[in-house]
């Protein structure tokens, strides 16, 4: 049995979720990545033969595969084989109130329609509650949930769920602009076009004025 099929098993037997943009960290075992990039990397082999492409002669091409492989697993969809990064929590000692800005951190994800590049920048909105995370988190938790096959709009809900959980803030704001390159590169080739997504929770849903603030500070 491959590999894959030995943790599919798991996963059905837990009921767990393995969509696209799913963390499934806690199903594998000692030595199953490195057998999920070879077996990716057969598979990339086969479809690089399919594309009647000579990897047998090709320079550029002998080594694509192990490549590819390599980077699924280990860099553009690692947020599905990393378990998540440690999250230090620390007490709002001064009762602070005022809403924070954080941003603009790098968002670098995978359309999961055409596993093309999305690039963009995301800022946060924070009004802390009694508990509040390091600053670099932020960016640490981002690049978690971005990395893995993504559609914008549920990637930035997922990152608001687990902001949210880990801070229980009294508001909560997010906003992303991403270019995607399914329709800058390919399809209508439209190299201007940009996604705006926003999630307001809390006192940023709830006050319109606060919620301006945010936005005109998320440019």
């Amino acid at each position: 049995m491959k590999t894959s099929e030995r943790i599919r098993a798991r996963l059905l037997e837990a009921g767990a979720p393995f969509k696209a943009n799913d963390n499934i960290a806690d199903f594998l075992e000692d030595g199953d990545r490195e057998a999920i990039r070879a077996e990716v990397e057969g598979h990339m082999a086969a479809v690089l033969k399919s594309l009647v492409i000579d990897v047998d002669n090709d320079h550029n091409t002998q080594e694509t595969a192990k490549r590819i492989a390599k980077m699924f697993v280990e860099e553009v969809f690692a947020g599905r084989y990393d378990a998540m990064p440690t999250v230090t929590d620390f007490p709002n000692a001064k009762a602070l109130d005022d809403f924070m800005v954080v941003g603009p951190i790098a968002v670098r994800s995978t359309c999961s329609h055409h596993f093309a590049p999305v690039l963009g920048e995301l800022w946060v909105g924070v009004v802390p509650g009694e508990r509040v995370i390091g600053l670099s988190k932020f960016s640490r938790l981002c690049a978690w949930i971005m990395s893995r096959p993504q559609i914008q709009e549920e990637s930035v809900m997922q990152l608001a769920d687990l902001l949210e959980a880990k801070m229980a803030p009294k508001g909560l704001a997010l906003v992303v602009k991403a270019s995607h390159a399914c329709m800058t590169w390919r399809g209508v080739k439209d190299a201007n076009s940009q996604m705006t997504t926003t999630v307001m929770r809390g006192v940023f849903r709830e006050d319109a004025s606060l919620r301006r603030e945010f936005l005109s500070t998320a440019r």
